[in-house]
């Protein structure tokens, strides 16, 4: 695996790639990720895919010095830069995406379909609006809640406490917002990377438009065990798109992205 940063106005956005084959892959992560999570895919099919890897704004080693400001623009600027570096710009681009990567993922379909080859989403957000992300990330009070909640938890974490004996949130979900906003810096991240990735919002209903007019084929991988992000999101998302898009539902849970998942991951790229 090699890695390198591209500057980007005064940013540096950190990278990898590894394999040597002729088609490309672009490879986005999930949340407190980075793009080395799809390292151990090279061993399987580097020898037919070159696969990079981008760190998305306050991942991995990426230095974002824009603010708390992600925009589609900058998204596309990026991945258009490292596109043109790697195959002159010409040849279309796999995307493969997990979870907070899978929303990413959506959202380069949406700006670039004429350059994408297939899209891969494993646990893909994305495909359905969560209340509370839109609430803390495309409200101002919210926001400003969300930013507050984050120096002082003590009262979420009641109310999550409060929920889950009502039943009104399952075990998962507090298990996974605990390990999230347990530790400072942990909390002083989620603020940053929640508001950051704000205005990656694809727009669904014109992406399935864009998937039969480019002949775009989607693959969607689930874990069905996965109580964050359940796969029937992915069964509405299909519906109308049935011969573009196709659905698997492993045994696990929401780690999809797994070098033991490999066998099922490897055919939803290859076909």
């Amino acid at each position: 695996m090699q890695t390198a940063f591209l500057t980007y106005r005064s940013s540096q956005v950190h990278y990898c790639w590894f394999g040597t084959g002729q088609k490309l892959i672009l490879c986005l992560h999930g949340y407190g990720e980075s793009s080395e999570s799809f390292h151990f895919l090279e061993k399987y099919i580097g020898t037919d895919y070159t696969l990079i890897g981008i760190d998305l704004p306050f991942h991995g080693k990426t230095q974002w010095n824009e603010g708390l400001q992600f925009s589609v623009a900058d998204l596309v600027t990026i991945t258009e830069t490292l596109h043109a570096k790697y195959c002159d710009g010409t040849q279309r681009i796999t995307l493969l995406g997990y979870s907070m990567g899978g929303r990413v993922a959506l959202q380069l379909l949406q700006s670039l379909a004429g350059k994408i080859e297939k899209t891969v989403l494993l646990a893909p957000d994305g495909l359905k609006v969560n209340f509370w992300y839109w609430l803390a990330t495309q409200t101002y009070i919210g926001n400003r809640l969300f930013g507050f909640t984050m120096k002082h938890p003590g009262w979420f974490f009641s109310l999550l406490k409060a929920g889950n004996k009502l039943k009104l949130i399952n075990q998962s979900v507090l298990k996974f917002t605990r390990h999230y906003i347990n530790d400072t810096t942990v909390r002083r991240l989620l603020y940053e990377r929640w508001t950051t990735m704000r205005a990656i919002k694809p727009n669904l209903a014109f992406i399935k438009k864009l998937i039969p007019a480019h002949n775009l084929p989607v693959r969607l991988l689930y874990g069905q065990y996965d109580r964050i992000i359940r796969p029937e999101r992915g069964e509405k998302f299909r519906r109308g798109i049935e011969s573009f898009c196709t659905l698997h539902i492993i045994q696990t849970g929401h780690q999809v992205l797994q070098e033991k998942q490999v066998k099922e991951i490897i055919p939803l790229i290859e076909s």
